[in-house]
């Protein structure tokens, strides 16, 4: 057997901690040609933590994918959910072996179901290090998270002779959305996986719990949020490029992983399909949900209202609505009409929201709200800048959504970080369903 090293098995070995790579099916071939097949399937540790790869090997019939390659594919599956831990794939293929017929075709579905029976089991992370074209295409889309590289990546459904070249690359794939992170070359490609290796939990039903920072380190005055309020100041921003008016993002508060999702400016169609996603990736794995919120409300732009704009909000509120995991929700500016219902309220299953002292909580801009009802208080002596602040004082404090239980305390910024912390903790044994109880205890 030739064992030579390839560009594939190199690339999955600096992937993982040294000396900890294991390869799978090392000696399958591809049966019409007796090649070995074009994937390198195994797994190891990265920074101790067990996780199954693999890579399209270029130098491996080109990557292409077979009969046999679907095989050790399904069986590194298999092993990955068993053991309940990470898949991470490196894709870089000219595609299928066409003299396979339909049993190229029904490799790659078999490749697809495998990723659908593990989503939401185990994370799954996708590297493009160079073509991933057609149904690959589609299968690296059904991942958790995409990693692409500048220069590198060609991600296309469509041939780009078609739409250009420049619809496939890393660039695309990140304003796009599709894409998570963009790295600077396959090195750091590999780095970034790593780190998200470390931030995401193994598999649904794993709690890892890091060193922590002071959870009671208080904030200072003007420390940009959410950045600031993280152990170490230490943030991963996801889809950076896609909706940047709506942050989200990994890091870790008190030793707790958590997700953030804080809006800034007009709640955008885009935008809620970002933040959507973030709820749900970490509803999957239990993952905390930090969510600020400082929105002018729903965007009115006439092109975004052309879309089909309700149901991606729809799917905003669904995402809420229905997860399971710890949600903390805190107003730190404005928060006005729709998205304040639609980022984490209260009312759609926050355990617990909390508002700074400035922020204004309204069924409208104060300004408007003044225009449509009150615009008659308006006089030379009471200017509109007057009845401005009397409507916020009256109807848009925060201490008025407390009194009516809509959110439960107004805090100073820097005590934000201790609050949510304690939230965490308190939140950390939430259960999705009630304890079953044997039987109510008896009275003498």
């Amino acid at each position: 057997m030739d064992n030579k090293t390839t560009v594939g098995s190199d690339a999955i070995r600096s992937l993982f901690d040294a000396g900890t790579f294991v390869e799978i099916g090392a000696y399958v071939r591809q049966a019409a040609t007796d090649a070995y097949t074009g994937l390198v399937c195994g797994y190891g540790a990265i920074d101790g933590k067990l996780t199954f790869a693999f890579a399209q090997d270029m130098d491996r019939m080109k990557g292409a994918l077979d009969e046999a390659g679907a095989k050790k594919l399904r069986a590194i599956y298999d092993m990955a959910v068993k053991n309940g831990a990470p898949v991470v794939g490196l894709f870089n293929s000219a595609g299928v072996v066409v003299y396979d017929g339909s049993a190229a075709l029904d490799a790659y579905g078999t490749w697809m179901r495998c990723v659908s029976d593990a989503s939401g089991v185990v994370p799954q992370i996708a590297v493009i290090c160079g073509v991933c074209a057609g149904s690959a295409a589609v299968t690296a889309s059904m991942f958790d998270l995409i990693v692409t590289v500048k220069d590198k990546t060609k991600l296309y459904m469509t041939t780009p002779f078609v739409l250009g070249a420049e619809t496939a690359s890393a660039e695309a794939a990140a304003k796009s959305g599709l894409s998570a992170l963009t790295c600077e070359s396959e090195a750091e490609a590999m780095g970034a996986v790593r780190a998200l290796v470390g931030l995401l939990p193994s598999n649904n039903c794993d709690h890892a719990m890091a060193d922590a920072e002071d959870p009671n380190r208080a904030l200072a005055v003007g420390a940009p949020l959410p950045a600031a309020m993280l152990d170490g100041g230490v943030m991963t921003e996801l889809y950076a490029e896609f909706a940047p008016e709506m942050t989200t993002a990994l890091g870790r508060m008190g030793g707790e992983v958590v997700g953030v999702v804080a809006a800034k400016g007009a709640l955008t169609v885009d935008a809620a399909r970002k933040a959507a996603r973030m709820v749900s990736l970490c509803d999957a794995f239990h993952i905390p949900v930090l969510t600020l919120v400082d929105s002018e409300g729903v965007d009115v732009d006439a092109e975004a209202q052309a879309q089909p704009a309700s149901s991606v909000y729809a799917r905003l509120a669904t995402a809420y609505a229905s997860s399971t995991c710890a949600k903390v929700t805190v107003v730190t500016g404005k928060a006005y009409g729709a998205a304040y219902t639609l980022l984490g309220s209260r009312a759609l299953g926050a355990d617990l929201v909390f508002a700074l002292p400035e922020a204004v909580i309204s069924t409208m801009a104060p300004d408007k709200a003044v225009a449509f009802v009150w615009n008659d208080k308006v006089t030379e002596e009471n200017t509109r800048e007057m009845v401005e602040k009397e409507w916020i004082d009256t109807y848009a404090k925060p201490e008025i959504a407390a009194m009516r239980g809509d959110i439960d305390d107004v805090i100073p910024a820097e005590e934000l970080r201790m609050r949510v912390c304690s939230a965490l903790y308190m939140l950390s044994s939430k259960a999705d369903e009630k304890p079953v109880r044997r039987h109510p205890t008896l009275a003498l």
